[in-house]
């Protein structure tokens, strides 16, 4: 079974229930960095969601 990255936008943003998930790791991440500058106003960089966010599930 191959491994999927996910983000869960709440532990970045309280009240949001976005979740992004993808075997690919970097569209996973890009699709996140859109959501948080595009909803949320946020710039991220993609080692910090990545860092900080992103799970291998």
């Amino acid at each position: 079974m191959a491994t999927a990255h996910k983000l869960d936008c709440e532990s970045a943003a309280n009240d949001c229930r976005f979740v992004v998930q993808s075997e690919d790791e970097g569209e996973a991440i890009e699709l996140a960095k859109n959501h948080m500058k595009e909803v949320h106003g946020k710039d991220y960089t993609d080692e910090e969601l990545q860092t900080e966010y992103l799970q291998s599930v």
